[in-house]
């Protein structure tokens, strides 16, 4: 009994966990990780060629360069990840919530104007998220053409002999236009760069933080869609319970009614 008591139990409990919840929270911690983790170490690979190759130094003086611009994107991205991580708790525990409020609209937990609202406020921030996301995955294409712009270079350079090609990092704003960093084909720098894992493994670090957001891109889509779901539910459910609160109020007042024509008749009789 007790064992048959146990498996009644768990079945009930697998049975109210949120599973499409549960999945874009997986994905979007899994976008989240791969773009924050392979982002940070991009960026700090492309501070290393920059310096090694490019020969660019920091500022020393409290300016705007290149250098310090890696940095800020650095602390966005920590903040990316701790923000992000909250709000996928946040959205598990109301994917939970509303899904616990459809199942038990007739026991002791009852939808409240409260909680519709906190649904649509979830559902208007997951698609702000959702934009902002796809402004993510925009800007981190940029450094990916870049760096493929210049594996593309590296590996025409190394099948053309003689061909005159140059990296000129002015090109893409990284350096003032006074300063002149060119690499051209040719030079022991260039061909060092070429053949450096550094550009290689930074060139791979910026393909998979692409592909981190836009991993996380999708799971906000598919927030949207479960978010949405579950408003319609509640919308419904909440139409429901109106019209079952109605219902048993009309169905006790005509009880009341009969009960008083009864006690009418008998006292007539009496």
């Amino acid at each position: 009994m007790n064992m048959l008591h146990g498996e009644n139990c768990c079945i009930k409990c697998l049975g109210g966990i949120p599973y499409p919840s549960l999945i874009a929270t997986i994905l979007l911690y899994a976008g989240v990780a791969l773009f924050c983790g392979c982002g940070h170490e991009a960026l700090s690979g492309t501070v290393t060629i920059l310096q090694n190759y490019f020969e660019v130094v920091r500022s020393p003086v409290d300016a705007l360069d290149v250098f310090t611009m890696i940095d800020i994107i650095k602390y966005v991205i920590y903040g990316i990840a701790s923000a992000f991580f909250v709000y996928g708790i946040l959205l598990m525990v109301e994917g939970f919530f509303t899904s616990g409020a459809i199942k038990d609209l007739y026991g002791d937990f009852k939808i409240t104007t409260c909680g519709r609202c906190v649904s649509a406020w979830f559902i208007m921030l997951t698609y702000i998220f959702m934009l902002a996301w796809l402004g993510v995955t925009a800007f981190t294409s940029l450094p990916v053409f870049i760096y493929f712009n210049i594996w593309n270079i590296c590996q025409n350079a190394t099948v053309l002999e003689g061909a005159t090609l140059c990296l000129d990092p002015r090109q893409y704003g990284i350096v003032p236009i006074a300063e002149a960093k060119t690499v051209c084909a040719g030079s022991e720098k260039f061909y060092r760069m070429c053949e450096s894992n550094e550009l290689d493994m930074t060139f791979h670090l910026f393909i998979c933080a692409l592909a981190g957001a836009g991993a996380a891109v999708i799971a906000m889509i598919h927030y949207l869609m479960v978010l949405s779901a579950n408003w319609a539910y509640v919308k419904d459910a909440c139409r429901m319970q109106k019209y079952e609160d109605i219902k048993s109020k009309e169905e006790q007042e005509l009880h009341d009614i009969h009960s008083t024509r009864s006690k009418e008749r008998l006292n007539a009789y009496t």
